[in-house]
């Protein structure tokens, strides 16, 4: 199991980054590698994001000194969505099998964690966020067809979708994980635009379903010092308070959402008007 650090950054440092550094502070590149569980343990509101991708054996999920915990759920809760092959996670003996956009809530004071694909030659890839937790809720298995489904967007706009909260109050009780699957209709390529900010919350972008010669372009930074990130398939960025989060690609694709901070009202965002935008 591999883990890297990021440090949280102010956005008045972040208006002379430039692209690499932009890249460096904000874009987790490799988020699947064979073998392996690859995360990486972000300042911002201290959330591990990361993916993990059985192939010849099981992954067991264990804590590291980033975690400074016996178990990596000592005091955290995990999310996780399946978006490979047919794949099964075991938590303390339970034994869940997820298809592909399958998701699994695993509560804080799980020990024994385990990924597994059920076929090598298509294997799970199983993008995990953890959060800080408070209180010890139920772990569940979450479908799409369980989601609270919110259609948005119009094709005049280029951005009619459907999001799909997975993660969510309305579906399963957390301490403070949310995270949800937004699909974008085939020939619209916006998402969240008008874009808005999370001031009391951070959010996690995950990007899949992009064709591997596409890409999207991520806009981020404060809203009248916007930068942009270009992202490939299966690429996450990291979205701090401070910064609006909002793409286009150059093909319709899928992403992860995950956010950890003091509020789970999916509305609580602070709209940001187009005309303001610089």
């Amino acid at each position: 199991m591999k883990i890297t650090t990021r440090y949280d950054t102010h956005p008045a440092d972040a208006r002379g980054y430039d692209t690499q550094t932009l890249r460096d502070r904000y874009l987790i590149d490799s988020i699947f590698q064979a073998d392996d569980i690859v995360l990486t343990y972000s300042h911002v509101d201290r959330v591990v994001a990361g993916g993990a991708m059985p192939v010849s054996a099981p992954l067991a999920l264990v804590a590291t000194k980033e975690i400074g915990s016996d178990t990596f759920l000592e005091r955290r809760e995990l999310g996780l969505f399946n978006v490979g092959g047919a794949g099964r996670v075991t938590v303390d003996g339970t034994v869940y099998d997820l298809e592909t956009r399958d998701a699994l809530y695993v509560a804080m004071g799980s020990v024994d964690i385990r990924f597994e694909s059920l076929d090598s030659g298509n294997p799970a890839k199983f993008y995990l966020v953890s959060t800080p937790a408070h209180a010890r809720f139920e772990t569940m298995k979450i479908s799409a067809a369980q989601a609270k489904q919110r259609p948005l967007g119009e094709t005049a706009t280029g951005n009619k979708r459907v999001i799909y909260q997975m993660i969510h109050p309305d579906v399963v009780r957390t301490a403070q994980l949310v995270m949800g699957l937004t699909v974008l209709e085939n020939g619209n390529m916006w998402n969240s635009m008008p874009c808005h900010t999370h001031e009391r919350r951070c959010e996690f972008y995950f990007y899949f379903d992009l064709p591997e010669s596409a890409r999207l372009f991520h806009f981020m930074g404060e809203p009248t010092e916007t930068r942009h990130i270009v992202v490939a398939n299966e690429q996450a960025v990291i979205s701090p308070s401070w910064s609006i989060h909002c793409g286009v690609g150059t093909h319709s694709y899928s992403f992860i959402w995950a956010m950890g901070g003091d509020n789970q009202t999916f509305d609580d965002m602070d709209q940001v008007p187009l005309a303001s935008m610089r």
